[in-house]
């Protein structure tokens, strides 16, 4: 598989994307952030496949890559309207991508993976931005007993996709505790400020303050209870070049305690 990564790059270097996807109620719904995430993508190169880092495919111990022709479409959530379950994402996989990945990373041993597939956190906004599902798409797991720093470092061995085809996302969000969540009212003032710092950080070209978020304390304890939809952005960042600019959109927090904030490099 060495030839996928090693033989002449497509014309144009892939952009790197990090998307708030909050609510599943946004795969069948119109609104803004559906609109910024159609945005982000729109004139891009058509990906040769897309690599999507989703919080909701934790694998504590080790790492994962979907390697399947046909990756099933997983409804992991419960409470939502029948049409939400309905959906289907048909993409197919791309197995010789998984492979190319798998000889790439070199800081961790990464295994293939023929069972998952797609969680909410890929199809979710796959879905309103490439709803031909044509483009072969396809996972890696994050590795929840690792550190930021550690999965920070991993991800940087993913650069190279950039120039092969591959539109890498992460997908989570920046603010994401559930407990606090209301359906009306004003954002919390722990939610705005913890948004706030981070898009500064992200601006600034700066990774450190992310990476080590968790010095941050009680305001990253109550934008993130536990870390899953905040590690996605690490890998997003890792593929970062010297200098290159942060587009930032979607900014807002959804029911109060959820940042939508979304990001685009290059």
């Amino acid at each position: 598989m060495e030839e996928l990564l090693s033989g002449k790059p497509q014309s144009d270097r892939m952009p790197v994307l990090f998307v708030g996807h909050g609510n599943p109620m946004n795969a069948i719904e119109t609104n803004d952030w559906t609109r910024g995430w159609q945005d982000a993508v729109r004139g891009i190169e058509t990906p040769k496949a897309i690599l999507v880092i989703s919080a909701h495919w934790l694998t504590p111990g080790k790492t994962q890559v979907t390697a399947m022709d046909a990756p099933r479409t997983i409804h992991d959530f419960g409470g939502f309207p029948d049409e939400l379950f309905a959906q289907q994402y048909p993409a197919p996989g791309s197995p010789e991508m998984a492979e190319a990945t798998i000889e790439l990373v070199r800081k961790a041993h990464v295994e293939p993976d023929l069972e998952w597939g797609l969680d909410h956190g890929a199809w979710s906004v796959l879905l309103p931005m490439f709803p031909d599902a044509d483009i072969p798409v396809y996972q890696l797991s994050i590795d929840y007993a690792a550190s930021p720093e550690t999965l920070f470092e991993l991800a940087k061995d993913l650069r190279p996709l950039r120039d092969r085809g591959v539109l890498v996302i992460g997908s989570g969000n920046l603010v994401h505790n559930l407990r606090q969540m209301r359906m009306s009212g004003a954002p919390y003032d722990w939610a705005v400020e913890f948004e706030t710092k981070m898009a500064e950080a992200i601006e600034s070209g700066d990774p450190k303050p992310l990476v080590e978020v968790q010095k941050l304390g009680r305001i990253a304890q109550l934008a993130h209870p536990t870390y899953d939809h905040f590690l996605p952005v690490l890998y997003s960042l890792a593929l970062r070049d010297p200098g290159e600019e942060a587009t930032l959109f979607n900014r807002g927090i959804d029911l109060a305690s959820v940042s939508m904030l979304s990001f685009r490099l290059g």
